[in-house]
């Protein structure tokens, strides 16, 4: 049997209004925080790749990575993920969305992700009772991704479907873990 095809989106057009500059180039361990959420695609095994982007210009991503622009991206996350899924292939049975600003997050997080898809499902990352990101949804539901609005993502279609949401357990607390400012920065002993 065939394993699924698991797509990896990871939005990046976010204006970082707390941080006060473009946090995605922002580095932590020596790679911008944009590089260091593909890896964890990649490395996770996730194929296609896309990263949603505004239209302002861009550092390069690696070979096969597909670049997807929200005109503009003032109409929230949401307005991210919609350009994203509209973007995916028609043979992806689910996509995993992974957030540029979130460091901590490893191929690790995603193989585990990825290992507990379910075809009609969405996958929920846990450490210590609390849930984070990334998440994995299923392609059914795509079309009600391509229709929120605002800057809340998936949030609330997963809590609309709470009855096909797993929680999955990880080892450690990357997935709870962003950088919105400059302090949360230094605490990861980013660069800035």
């Amino acid at each position: 049997m065939t394993p699924p095809v698991l797509a990896g989106l990871v939005l990046a057009a976010g204006r970082a209004s707390r941080m006060g500059r473009d946090k995605r180039l922002l580095r932590v361990e020596g790679r911008s925080m944009l590089e260091r959420a593909v890896a964890a695609a990649l490395e996770g095994g996730l194929s296609p790749v896309l990263v949603v982007t505004g239209p302002e210009p861009q550092p390069d991503l690696p070979e096969g990575v597909i670049r997807v622009v929200n005109a503009d991206p003032s109409r929230g996350m949401a307005s991210s993920l919609a350009e994203g899924v509209a973007a995916l292939p028609g043979n992806v049975a689910g996509v995993m969305v992974l957030l540029a600003d979130m460091p901590r997050v490893t191929g690790a997080h995603v193989r585990a992700l990825a290992a507990a898809f379910r075809p009609e499902g969405i996958c929920v990352p846990v450490f210590a009772g609390q849930r984070g990101n990334p998440v994995l949804l299923a392609r059914r539901f795509f079309a009600a991704m391509g229709e929120l609005t605002g800057d809340k993502g998936a949030r609330g279609l997963i809590a609309q479907h709470a009855q096909a949401v797993a929680e999955i357990a990880m080892e450690d607390d990357g997935i709870l873990i962003d950088v919105d400012t400059p302090e949360s920065l230094r605490a990861l002993g980013g660069e800035e």
